[in-house]
């Protein structure tokens, strides 16, 4: 094996874009990684980058990896399509949040729609809604060919990969092997929830765990848009842009009273369109080994309050998974440098897809975000 700049370990979407950005600076990019081909968490979620819902904090990031994403979508040849997040209010204190984010945020980012505007975009006719709003910053892509596709572009482009290799230990520029020490100037670890494998010391003080979230793909009717990124009033109350409104906790009460099924699993209800259909999830739940089983009660809840939503009485699934992330209770991003030449990037929450690129640029740039 050669010496180069930069070793990646890791070949999900956070270190892929980081590899993406390295090369783009042309530097010399070895990724390792321990499948043949990226299967992860990168491929398992609904490719909705949901820009716009994230924290004020992080809004300098998020546009840079929206900037990412396009670039490696016009370099590649990926599907990113920019047509927004719609997120249809069915009460009115749903739309009091989305009145206030509006409000808050500014009529470039949010647009507040009517029931009937709402209705038509996601492509339901019968919609009840109150009204609604459009993120149009919003993008959408197909988590199964994003990560897979960009890995296969970076090859033919001069970035070395090491499949089927385990990483066994890293620091001071030195990456240990199955097949042997790998040396380079540095060295970024983005493991995802196989940090305590690396760094279980660090995975121990940022409490990682493993989030674990049911999914479905169904058929699309043809009158759903293909790009379609929907939000509900479940997701307002999780991303930290939504839930820092001044409604939020009157919107969790009655969401607890409405909604108590969802409330208990801890849902995100939403729906994604990607050429193979539509994307319906999902639920979360936590643990340090999580067990492999997906409840069908709680598969089936997600469908039955989904369809309402799209107008589809009876949807025909295609495929079920249980996707999994990290997760952290105390960060959405552990972004560390054990030693100098060792960075390791782990997003903590559901947004890695989301901010990718945008982290990889404080990776490769050595910057930082605190508080996030």
């Amino acid at each position: 094996m050669t010496s180069p700049d930069l070793i990646v370990v890791g070949a999900g979407i956070v270190g892929l874009a980081t590899a993406y950005r390295a090369h783009r600076q042309g530097r010399a990019v070895h990724v390792i990684d321990s499948a043949d081909r990226p299967v992860g968490s990168s491929i398992q979620n609904f490719g909705h980058a949901c820009f716009t819902g994230q924290a004020d904090l992080i809004q300098d990031v998020g546009r840079s990896a929206r900037a990412g994403w396009l670039e490696a979508a016009g370099d590649v040849g990926l599907w990113a399509e920019e047509s927004g997040t719609y997120i249809p209010a069915t009460t009115e204190l749903e739309m009091q949040v989305l009145e206030e984010f509006a409000g808050h945020r500014g009529e470039g980012e949010v647009t507040l729609l009517s029931s009937e505007s709402v209705a038509h975009a996601i492509g339901n006719p019968d919609l009840q809604a109150v009204g609604g709003a459009h993120l149009p910053l919003d993008v959408r892509v197909n988590p199964r060919e994003a990560a897979p596709r960009l890995a296969a572009w970076l090859a033919k482009h001069g970035v070395e990969f090491t499949w089927n290799t385990h990483v066994t230990g890293v620091g001071d520029g030195v990456v240990a092997t199955s097949r042997g020490d790998v040396r380079a100037g540095q060295v970024v670890v983005c493991p995802g929830y196989r940090l305590v494998e690396l760094f279980p010391e660090l995975a121990e003080r940022h409490e990682v765990r493993v989030c674990t979230l049911a999914m479905s793909l169904i058929e699309r009717p043809s009158r759903i848009p293909q790009g379609l990124g929907m939000l509900t009033g479940t997701s307002l109350t999780r991303y930290d842009g939504f839930a820092a409104m001044p409604s939020v906790p009157a919107l969790r009460a009655e969401l607890a009273r409405r909604e108590p099924e969802l409330v208990s699993h801890i849902a995100n209800l939403m729906v994604t369109g990607i050429d193979q259909g539509l994307l319906v999830g999902d639920s979360h739940a936590y643990s340090l080994s999580p067990e492999p089983f997906i409840d069908e009660d709680v598969a089936q809840l997600l469908l039955d309050k989904a369809m309402p939503l799209l107008g589809i009485a009876r949807p025909t699934v295609k495929q079920r998974w249980l996707g999994r992330y990290a997760d952290s209770p105390t960060t959405n991003l552990l972004l560390e440098r054990p030693d100098s030449k060792t960075t390791v990037a782990v997003v903590t929450s559901g947004i890695g897809m989301t901010l990718s690129f945008g982290i990889a640029e404080l990776v490769v740039e050595g910057g930082s975000v605190e508080g996030f």
